[in-house]
């Protein structure tokens, strides 16, 4: 997964949008229309960010259509610390954890 995380986080365009999400849902579950509040980040550009994810098996969605709730899955779980160096070495800045809002 080391790979596919450098991929999804420092080696394209949306890559810090996606360590926003993945962050966000560290601290708990939550649906697109959610994330995209808090992220201030349009839920179309949110949605196509989660489907990224869900494609590489970072996030799993649980509940119904469009109330379903994002989680990180067991395999992110296991790679934690490699997601923690990627952002710690990637070339954009992240928010604070617990910080659930972005200016830019």
């Amino acid at each position: 997964m080391e790979k596919a995380l450098w991929y999804l986080l420092a080696g394209t365009r949306g890559g810090a949008n996606r360590a926003r999400i993945i962050r966000l849902l560290d601290h708990r579950p939550r649906n697109a229309n959610q994330l995209a509040e808090a992220l201030e980040v349009d839920y179309n550009t949110i949605r196509h960010h989660l489907d990224v994810l869900l494609d590489h098996d970072v996030v799993e969605a649980g509940g119904e259509d469009y109330g379903e709730l994002y989680f990180l899955t067991d395999r992110f779980e296991a790679n934690r610390e490699t997601f923690g160096r990627i952002v710690d070495r990637a070339e954009f800045e992240m928010e604070d954890e617990s910080d659930d809002t972005h200016t830019d």
